[in-house]
């Protein structure tokens, strides 16, 4: 290996992790004369950046017009997406709760990227149809993966509310108001988004049926159906709370079926690429 890819890659995990701890010591009561929050995003937008560089020089291939799409590379380049739109958005909302979940994460994702051995899987690129129908996936993926993380926090929140006794963490969190309305937000977006990639999906790729991506097209489809409901079912019957949360994460695991459960099966299991 490169050693300048592993000296980039254990910088990019240490200010991921640096990224992190500060936005946690901000968190304390203790130090609230003190402010951590600026330098953790700081420090987390140069984080992403060596990701991307490292995404970079790892998914694209010798051969000209190749990109690798192995399941860490694609695993890796999710959560960085879901990390930037999170640390950008940080810097006008209060997003800390999903920044300190989503950093380490993706630290951890650089980690099996790099020193984690892995067949590779060119695709040949070039193609306007398949880079877009490609973008469009993985940042549909990386919005409802932010909705299902903001659900998890409101499932929190919620149990904590009944329980009488909040955590000191949880009470710094946003209203549960807020964060339900940011959930949404992530959803409809999200949706679209899959929306769009189904469409490309269906009209540029050739092989979408194939026998060895029929699953992954099926169980797509299905999630589009899930999120379509649950949006439907906010607009008409105001669902919200637990239920626009089961529903959310209903859809969220059913997308992770459909594209990381898919190509494990084939990359790891069945060794088809």
């Amino acid at each position: 290996m490169d050693h300048s890819v592993t000296f980039l890659a254990i910088a990019t995990i240490a200010g991921f992790v640096l990224a992190t701890v500060f936005l946690l010591v901000d968190q304390w009561p203790r130090l609230e004369r003190v402010s951590f929050r600026l330098p953790g995003l700081l420090l987390a937008v140069a984080a992403l950046i060596g990701q991307g560089a490292l995404l970079y020089q790892l998914g694209f291939q010798s051969e000209p017009a190749a990109l690798n799409l192995s399941v860490l590379n694609s695993l890796a380049a999710v959560f960085g997406l879901a990390s930037a739109i999170t640390v950008i958005s940080a810097f006008r909302e209060r997003l800390d709760g999903i920044a300190v979940v989503l950093l380490p994460v993706t630290a951890l994702t650089v980690f099996l990227t790099v020193f984690v051995p892995e067949s590779n899987v060119p695709i040949r690129t070039g193609e306007f149809a398949l880079d877009a129908h490609i973008l469009i996936s993985l940042s549909a993926y990386a919005l409802l993966t932010l909705a299902a993380l903001q659900g998890v926090m409101l499932l929190i929140q919620h149990q904590a509310l009944h329980g009488h006794n909040p955590a000191g963490w949880v009470r710094r969190l946003p209203p549960m108001e807020s964060v339900e309305q940011l959930m949404f937000r992530f959803i409809v977006i999200g949706f679209l988004l899959l929306t769009m990639a189904l469409i490309t999906g269906f009209l540029f790729l050739e092989n979408i049926l194939a026998q060895h991506l029929v699953h992954k097209t099926v169980l797509s489809v299905i999630a589009w159906v899930v999120f379509a409901v649950l949006l439907v079912g906010r607009h008409i019957a105001g669902w919200r709370g637990r239920t626009a949360v089961q529903w959310t994460l209903a859809g969220f695991i059913l997308m992770g079926l459909a594209y990381f459960g898919t190509k494990i099966v084939l990359e790891w299991i069945l060794n088809l690429q």
